[in-house]
């Protein structure tokens, strides 16, 4: 009879620990469904770049003489924890000019980061995280307009923004910031969302974002690992990147990510992708 009881009181426990833990379950991923509906992520113009001779963008050189376009974006990402601006553009002082003729590069620019920002409502001091995929003119020109935020970067990117005389006056600008630095991937809301991802190659701590949202899934920011659609298809890898090794292998990375989630791939200064986005005030969710 004791040892029937035993087996009875079990068994109940046990009904009771998994209708807990359904419970519990059901809770944690209604919160997580709730969580990811909340993010979003909105695609701002930063710039277009003509490039003159795109021989400089692949070391097979099968680019020389060609000519390209590049659209030069950068977006916000908003999260219940806070809001991360991934990549500042081209720097604000090219609006109203003549575009400004840089090597094999001409530039251009029509509105700055804050005044479209300022049609969803939102200020450079209502933003919490700054992160640049790399350091390169075109994606840290309106960097210091975000004094508040906290700047997350790799290690490796720190080291050389301090270290190259070419980036003494961003270092200056950035050095006033609070930071957050890394190694490897970083996740920034804790929770899995939003994912700066390390891939080295192109500058010595270049990153790529990826974020995951509720409806349209997974979506991949490039830096750039990739400049065109073509570049990706043909692995081409520019003469300026400081590894081509390290990038190759960097390309891998990001394909198996891309391939494992189905991920939706944004290579930032692909007109034909960056075209495809919604505009502000609209928003990927």
């Amino acid at each position: 009879m004791l040892k029937r009881k035993n087996i009875q009181s079990s068994q109940l426990w046990f009904k009771k620990f998994a209708l807990i833990s359904t419970l519990f379950i059901g809770s944690y991923a209604q919160a997580n469904n709730e969580q990811a509906t909340a993010l979003k992520l909105y695609t701002f113009d930063c710039g277009t770049i003509k490039v003159s001779d795109m021989d400089v963008f692949s070391t097979s050189g099968d680019y020389k003489d060609q000519q390209a376009t590049f659209t030069d974006s950068c977006y916000l990402i908003r999260h219940e924890k806070g809001d991360l601006m991934w990549d500042t553009g081209l720097p604000s002082s090219l609006i109203n000019k003549e575009p400004m003729v840089n090597g094999v590069f001409t530039l251009s620019l029509e509105k700055s980061l804050v005044e479209q920002l300022a049609e969803i409502d939102v200020s450079p001091t209502d933003i919490e995280y700054l992160s640049l995929s790399h350091s390169h003119f075109d994606h840290v020109g309106q960097a210091s307009t975000f004094k508040d935020a906290t700047w997350l970067t790799s290690q490796a990117e720190l080291e050389h923004i301090a270290s190259a005389d070419d980036l003494k006056a961003l270092h200056t600008d950035l050095s006033k910031l609070k930071r957050k630095t890394f190694s490897q991937d970083y996740d920034v809301f804790g929770d899995g969302s939003v994912m700066i991802l390390n891939v080295p190659g192109h500058t010595v701590g270049h990153t790529a974002l990826q974020v995951n949202l509720a409806n349209t899934g997974t979506v991949l920011l490039s830096g750039d690992l990739y400049h065109q659609a073509k570049s990706r298809h043909l692995k081409r890898v520019p003469r300026f990147n400081v590894d081509e090794p390290q990038t190759r292998e960097s390309f891998k990375k990001f394909e198996n990510i891309a391939s494992a989630k189905d991920a939706k791939v944004i290579i930032q200064h692909e007109a034909k992708h960056v075209s495809k986005l919604p505009n502000i005030p609209q928003y990927l969710d």
